[in-house]
């Protein structure tokens, strides 16, 4: 069984926001889920992708920031270290950018794709990154994040398919989205 290249699930969808069960165990299809995720992620010029984003409410995500590439099952962050406020997008809500706070370092632990358990201190882009994906395993999206005024605007621009701020240039090429 191949998967392939899956859709990415957009804002409205009620899987983005149910929080993900954990995997009891690392198997083939599960592999293969993440085989098609990295794919997937990749076609979209994306550096991380978590399983409700294509339908799938598993605590499972895959991270490729260019420097790092891994897979993340029943991902914990442990520890947290200083924060930062970045501008962060996301494949399911495609062209509004919200600046976000993250801690810079994380100590995190996750069960690899091999079944192995791995304990990691990361900082930079790959907590950046783990944290927004890990987000998504709770059912949180970059949006819960605004304040009421600026979601509920930002909500109404995305239902009239009229963005005005916050928004990711479609004609940027080198853009890549979380």
């Amino acid at each position: 069984m191949v998967f392939g290249p899956l859709k990415v699930r957009i804002y409205g969808d009620p899987c983005l926001e149910t929080k993900s069960k954990a995997v009891k165990e690392v198997g083939p299809v599960e592999r293969m889920l993440i085989a098609a995720m990295f794919e997937t992620m990749e076609a979209c010029r994306g550096v991380g992708l978590a399983a409700p984003q294509v339908g799938i409410n598993e605590q499972i995500f895959v991270v490729d920031t260019g420097k790092e590439t891994f897979a993340a099952i029943n991902p914990k962050i442990l520890r947290t270290l200083g924060s930062e406020i970045m501008e962060e997008g996301c494949l399911s809500i495609p062209r509004v950018l919200v600046d976000v706070k993250r801690a810079k370092t994380l100590w995190v632990e996750f069960t690899n794709e091999e079944n192995r358990l791995v304990r990691a201190q990361i900082n930079g882009l790959v907590a950046k990154v783990f944290q927004h994906e890990y987000d998504h395993l709770q059912g949180k999206l970059i949006l819960d994040y605004l304040p009421p005024k600026d979601r509920s605007r930002i909500l109404a621009q995305m239902k009239k398919g009229a963005l005005t701020g916050n928004v990711i240039g479609s004609d940027d090429e080198n853009t890549r989205k979380i």
